[in-house]
This record gives C-alpha cells, structure tokens and sequence, in this order.
C-alpha cells in the first residue's frame, strides 16, 4: 500500500483505537497487514502501523522507483492529491472505482477527480459487490 501522510494519519487513528484489530472487515484487515509505504516529509514515526515505512522525497520518483524494484502490485487508496499526481505522471496502470447507490447532494466535500486533468478511462472490470454496489475497473490514460 503506498499512502500519503494525511490519509495514513487518519487510517492509523482509527485502527489504532482498536482494541481488537482482528475485528476489522476483511479489506482494513488486509490494509493493515500489507507493507505499507507512507510518502511523508512530515511524520516522524508510523504510528504504531505494522510494516510501515516512511518514504521522503517527491510521490512521483518514489513510486517510479517503488515500481521498478517491488516484487508486487502496489496499491493506493484515498490519499487524492497523491493519486492525482501518479496519475499525471502515467504511473496508474489500473483505477478502481466502488459507486455507492447513495446521492449526497448537501454533504458530499467535492468531487474525487476534481483537479486532476483529463483521462480516458478503458473500463477493464465491473463487479456487483452486494447487490447494490458496483465496482469498476479502468486502465487510465492521460489525453
């Protein structure tokens, strides 16, 4: 998992205040257990994650060379100005995207992709997670 520091801040509370971590879903389970790269100039510790490490330096030379030396995929989740600054830079090769049925029209921050420039995006995989919920796969490509 690669993060940047304020989701990875955020994340860490919440399954640090956890009594049981075993409690988790599967998926903050998983998240949890991976190594788990947080790209920083800020944090002096990880916070407690297990098999963390902290990454300083630009996002984009960072995941470039993460890319090239990892024996695995690496993933991303949530940490926006950083995905948005991989997917600039073309080191995106896969966009997973959950649609909850939900409008939130009066509470919703802002839109996700707002800021990031213009993609196509080639869809590779869709799933109906629990009868409601869909997830979509793309590959994206900058225009």
């Amino acid at each position: 998992m690669i993060f940047g520091a304020n989701f990875f801040r955020e994340n860490a509370a919440i399954m640090g205040a956890l009594e049981d971590p075993n409690a988790l879903d599967e998926w903050n389970l998983r998240t949890l257990r991976a190594p788990a790269t947080v790209i920083s100039s800020s944090l002096e510790s990880t916070l407690g994650w297990p098999d963390a490490t902290i990454e300083r330096g630009d996002a984009v030379e960072v995941v470039r060379r993460l890319k090239e030396t990892s024996d695995r995929p690496l993933r991303s989740q949530a940490s926006l100005a950083l995905n948005w600054s991989l997917m600039a830079a073309g080191l995106v090769d896969r966009l997973q995207v959950t649609v909850f049925p939900v409008i939130s029209a009066k509470s919703g921050a802002f839109p996700i992709f707002r800021g990031a420039g213009d993609f196509h995006l080639e869809l590779l995989e869709t799933r109906i997670l629990d009868g409601s919920t869909q997830e979509l796969v793309y590959r994206p490509t900058p225009r």
